[in-house]
């Protein structure tokens, strides 16, 4: 059966720059052998729902029509990538500005809070690119569709994981009622009160869900069960709404 808009699905992927460079996967080993590993990321596939903008977008118009077990890849311009580059984001400034004044070109600043990369040096005077890094590149997705997620607490699981970088956290339905139990750890973590209403609305849109009940459980080992800055996976998606925005980071 064809995969289509609303369905929760399991991928594989790798992307990849057009000089070759892998610059995100789902493939542990691969990570560590480009030294992209993320020790607080999950790796194995993600569970996005197709056209909910969990991926970029081209990726997402990609999978619709597609079939379970699928193996391909996709070229994808910035446009529907990561974006076009603002030239309104490319700055000179004075050196002054930055706390460490012995930078070169492609060296990492932060000013204001904003990130940024040094992209030319004259005298006293510096320009620092505040794109993305990815910003203005074509990328290339190699991805296999490994599953369609058919019962309510695997769609759930799948959702909670790509929002909270937590797997088979617990969960319960009963008759479109969830509920949804809470690792004391996550319940004070900042990212996770941004994305738990957008969370219940993917859920209430995509998965017939009636209502949900976030119930906070605390056990004796709860401490050491959740980091405290759970982080959704993978860069593959549109930076999960649960920071500035709300929207997930592939």
């Amino acid at each position: 059966m064809a995969i289509q808009k609303g369905d929760f699905i399991k991928l594989n992927y790798t992307g990849k720059f057009e000089d070759g460079r892998i610059f995100d996967t789902t493939d542990e080993e691969l990570a560590k052998k480009e030294d992209i590993f993320n020790p607080r990321g999950l790796y194995g596939g993600d569970v996005v729902i197709v056209g909910a903008n969990h991926t970029i977008e081209g990726l997402d118009e990609d999978l619709e029509g597609k079939e379970v077990g699928y193996n391909g890849s996709v070229v994808i311009p910035p446009e529907k990538a990561f974006g076009l580059s603002d030239p309104k984001l490319v700055e000179t400034l004075s050196i002054t500005k930055l706390k460490d004044r012995n930078v070169h070109p492609g060296f990492p600043v932060e000013i204001d809070g904003r990130r940024g990369v040094v992209s030319r040096v004259i005298g006293r005077r510096v320009t620092v690119d505040f794109n993305s890094p990815l910003a203005g590149k074509t990328v290339t997705y190699e991805y296999t569709i490994e599953n369609v997620l058919e019962t309510e607490v695997e769609k759930i699981q799948g959702l909670l994981a790509l929002y909270t970088g937590l797997r088979d956290m617990e969960v319960e339905t009963v008759d479109g009622v969830a509920k949804i139990y809470i690792p004391t750890g996550l319940t004070f973590n900042q990212r996770w009160l941004m994305a738990k209403n957008r969370v219940a609305s993917e859920l209430f849109k995509y998965a017939d869900l009636k209502e949900v009940q976030f119930i906070e459980k605390i056990t004796a080992e709860s401490e050491t069960q959740v980091p405290a800055e759970a982080e959704p996976e993978a860069d593959l998606k549109a930076e999960p709404e649960t920071e500035e925005s709300s929207e997930p980071e592939v």
